[in-house]
């Protein structure tokens, strides 16, 4: 057989491994198990814009809606610097590669070899003819050749190992991508709680200069006769106690300065944040309905694309019940003791071939790793719906909280309005010689304490929200 045959022959079995490709694949095909359970909509909603959701299409920046650049650009630091994130994005492209594996097996392999031996054969060496008398030689052996090896994919096993494995690459996508998120909302939380300890010192501060003064004039009143021992102790203990609030707050601050430098992939000793404000307004955060949930939560789409995983090595295992067809390593080539004569017909070399190989008896073991392989899939499953589950929990707690939430700063708001009328009339008496100085700086740190509730109401609100985009997958343009 010449060359052209030998690789006729080869082209034909690829052809056959081809046509038995197109059939289809061993194992149940991969379908999404329905959710009937699913509400409607949300307990309370409120007034929340519909969204527009596609777990494909790239998640918004979500942070920037608030506008803070602070924010912005501790955000970008972390993503371009946190380890967590890289070593998510490293797993990532290991899920990709192995996928490119898996799919290098849909083809053939083909390699070149070349061997070039001189061999010295001895006269003494145990006679192989009795009649003829032996010699001693010297031969040279130049073989190169073209080597081939397939294995038909006839049942679709190597199909359902590529469907695994893609689905295992899109896993560990919206694995990073979980990530990147709860990385995004961890700083953005601990970012705005940060603000809101700052607005709240700088309330505290007011307030000790306000309990300073007023125990000073205490202190005369009772010099005077005019207040008692125990009234000048208690505003006393007033200052002690917001300066350990304030020392308090002082170290919540650090705490959640040096949380933002690991986030944001900074040593934790050389960063510093200057004294900031939380922003002026929420931003209107799209919330859609809880089936939208589905296809925008990457830890959603990460436990569905488990189950795609799963679902395609049951078809993996059940191949090992059926015989395996391959090629047996296929090759053409010349063979020659010199390089003149190499390149011809009399030296031409081929092999080709087909084996076939049946398990007839395991004990039960691919039987077992059927049934190990069902039970994964029921797993990722059950999984799968304890995490939808899970998402809709944190969405309506996030919404309801902020709701909540919000009709509290709503009234504290009121309050505030209130307690500075008090304080404004106070100072209009006190100009007027009507109230003294004691009363003027009582209602003032009333107003203080009442504007106090207030920032840590706001401070609530913005930490919530960010819950609530954590809860939602992230940013959404709205529909």
């Amino acid at each position: 057989m010449h060359m052209r045959s030998v690789l006729t022959a080869t082209m034909a079995a690829l052809l056959l491994a081809g046509l038995l490709g197109g059939c289809s694949a061993i194992g149940p095909d991969y379908q999404r198990p329905a959710l009937t359970d699913m509400p409607v909509n949300w307990k309370g909603a409120g007034t929340w814009q519909r969204a527009a959701p596609a777990d494909a299409v790239p998640k918004l920046d979500w942070w920037r809606f608030y506008g803070d650049a602070t924010l912005d650009r501790l955000e970008a630091d972390c993503l371009a610097k946190n380890a967590s994130l890289q070593v998510a994005l490293a797993h990532l492209q290991a899920a990709q590669a192995q996928a490119g594996i898996q799919e290098a097996a849909t083809l053939p392999s083909v390699g070149v070899g070349a061997l070039a031996t001189r061999t010295r054969t001895s006269a003494n060496r145990p006679l192989s003819a009795y009649a003829s008398q032996q010699y001693e030689t010297v031969q040279n052996d130049i073989k190169p050749a073209l080597v081939v090896n397939y294995e038909f994919d006839w049942l679709g096993q190597v199909r359902r190992e590529v469907e695994s494995a893609r689905a295992s690459a899109e896993q560990s996508r919206a694995d990073a991508e979980n990530v990147r998120l709860l990385l995004t909302a961890q700083l953005a939380t601990a970012y705005f709680q940060l603000r809101e300890l700052d607005e709240e010192s700088s309330l505290v501060r007011s307030a000790l200069a306000l309990q300073q003064k007023v125990l000073q004039l205490t202190r005369l009143r009772h010099q005077g006769g005019i207040a008692s021992a125990s009234d000048e102790a208690t505003q006393q203990a007033g200052l002690q106690a917001d300066t350990a609030q304030l020392r308090l707050l002082a170290n919540q601050r650090l705490q959640q300065e040096d949380l933002i430098a690991t986030l944001s992939g900074t040593p934790a000793a050389d960063f510093h944040l200057d004294a900031g404000n939380l922003p002026a307004r929420l931003p209107a955060i799209p919330a859609g309905l809880p089936s939208d949930l589905l296809q925008r939560r990457p830890d959603i789409a990460s436990a569905e694309r488990a189950m795609a995983a799963a679902n395609a090595q049951i078809g993996v295992a059940q191949a090992a019940w059926y015989p395996q067809l391959a090629l047996e390593p296929t090759y053409a080539g010349y063979e020659s003791n010199t390089l003149s004569s190499l390149v011809s017909a009399p030296a031409m070399i081929w092999s080709f071939g087909l084996q076939a190989g049946q398990m007839l008896f395991d004990n039960g073991k691919t039987r077992s790793a059927v049934e190990s392989a069902k039970a994964d899939y029921a797993a990722t499953v059950a999984t799968y719906r304890q995490t939808v589950l899970q998402g809709i929990q944190e969405t309506q707690d996030a919404l309801g909280t902020l709701q909540g939430l919000t009709q509290a700063e709503a009234e504290q708001a009121g309050a505030v309005a209130s307690q500075g009328k008090v304080y404004a009339v106070s100072r209009i008496r006190y100009q007027d010689g009507l109230d003294n100085a004691l009363t003027l700086a009582i209602n003032q740190q009333n107003l203080l304490s009442a504007e106090r509730l207030q920032t840590q109401l706001r401070g609530n609100q913005f930490v919530w929200s960010v819950s609530l985009f954590k809860a939602l997958g992230g940013g959404w343009q709205p529909g």
